[in-house]
């Protein structure tokens, strides 16, 4: 069995159920597929399941541990702003913009964001 042919599975630490559920379904749009509590909230995000894993505490990175490529970054923003979704302001990488966004050297543009738990998120456009 070869990996490259099975379908990847995205996990992520999370402590509140409800809270989960709220910005995963409602702020993010994804897809709530089961609830496997108290274990699990299982999401399908374009055809990826992600798996979030109920923890006891979260010791959420500092960098980023889920993204999404979109295709039209300044339309997401701005409708997951409309949605509740707070954008990271980092001084002197994305402070310049009123979207958040920072334009990386090769030309890719990303914002990012967390969820209730500190869990860092983004939303990028890459470049080809």
């Amino acid at each position: 069995m070869a990996l490259r042919d099975a379908n990847p599975v995205a996990f992520i630490g999370v402590t509140d159920a409800t809270k989960t559920k709220h910005f995963y379904a409602e702020k993010l749009g994804l897809k709530l597929v089961s609830e496997q509590l108290p274990f699990a909230l299982v999401f399908d995000s374009h055809g990826v399941m992600l798996r979030a894993t109920l923890v006891e505490t979260v010791n959420a990175a500092p960098y980023t541990v889920l993204g999404w490529d979109v295709s039209d970054l300044d339309a997401t923003v701005r409708a997951m702003r409309r949605a509740g979704v707070e954008f990271e302001i980092f001084p002197g990488l994305n402070d310049d913009n009123e979207l958040s966004i920072w334009i990386a050297p090769g030309g890719s543009r990303i914002a990012w964001f967390r969820d209730p738990d500190g869990n860092m998120l983004s939303v990028s456009q890459m470049t080809a």
